[in-house]
């Protein structure tokens, strides 16, 4: 479901659940927040990489494990996945995501709320939830940190996927590469990283906290209140009942 293990200062956490494509379920949520604070509170971690398993990073929430919920059960664990969220911005330690293969929805959110992103060249990039009927419930805060208001709103109507360079080149990604090396170049950037001073990593990181992730909470009980308001809609039944959800 989620592997983590530590070398040389930087902690690895893997999103292991490629059978789902790595899917934000419950139990990967809980376990990604766990390892997550477990690294920050080693003295001997000095960096953490976050990476999916093949074939993707992150295909989002897992809708069909979520199906069986109502709206509002639906909403409450996609207000604990935005707790999670934050928690990468909250620690002291950077974090690096490193994206093959495809970031979709939550995935996408998940990335981009990383200290630095690695995009392979190749990597697919989609935010499909407005297409589908509702705004995405979390981490709008972190793509507005990242890429500005104009185009943070682009990216959320979702009209066209893109690839790691675009991605790399609308500001979501910081870093892109060559296929099948984003782990590599994240381990590298996680290296370097650790090297510093860790005392003035961690002030860097709490100096910037309050532009990166600002009322990151606010925005995401605006964003949840949204998405419960929107799943009431046609379009968005008509998918939700795909999955077996309830009203």
């Amino acid at each position: 479901m989620l592997n983590a293990h530590t070398r040389d200062s930087v902690t690895v956490i893997t999103l292991d659940r490629p059978q789902r494509r790595n899917a934000l379920g419950i139990e990967i949520r809980d376990a990604l927040r766990r390892a997550l604070v477990a690294a920050d509170r080693d003295p001997s971690v000095r960096s953490i990489v976050l990476l999916g398993a093949p074939p993707a990073f992150c295909a989002g929430s897992d809708l069909k494990e979520l199906g069986g919920l109502s709206i509002a059960e639906m909403c409450d664990h996609e207000a604990d996945m935005a707790e999670v969220a934050r928690v990468i911005t909250e620690i002291t330690k950077p974090v690096i995501a490193a994206v093959e293969g495809y970031a979709l929805g939550g995935g996408f959110i998940l990335a981009a709320t990383c200290d630095v992103v690695v995009t392979a060249r190749d990597a697919r990039w989609h935010l499909p939830e407005v297409p589908n009927g509702w705004l995405p419930p979390w981490g709008l805060g972190a793509l507005l940190a990242r890429v500005g208001p104009v185009r943070a709103r682009l990216l959320t109507w979702a009209a066209e996927a893109m690839d790691g360079n675009e991605a790399y080149r609308m500001g979501v990604a910081d870093y892109v590469c060559e296929p099948g090396a984003a782990a590599d170049r994240a381990m590298a950037l996680a290296g370097a990283l650790s090297k510093l001073p860790a005392e003035a990593v961690a002030s860097t990181k709490r100096f910037f906290e309050p532009f990166a992730a600002a009322n990151a909470e606010l925005m995401d009980r605006l964003a949840s209140r949204a998405f419960a308001s929107n799943c009431e809609g046609e379009s968005a039944k008509a998918v939700l009942s795909k999955f077996g959800a309830r009203a």
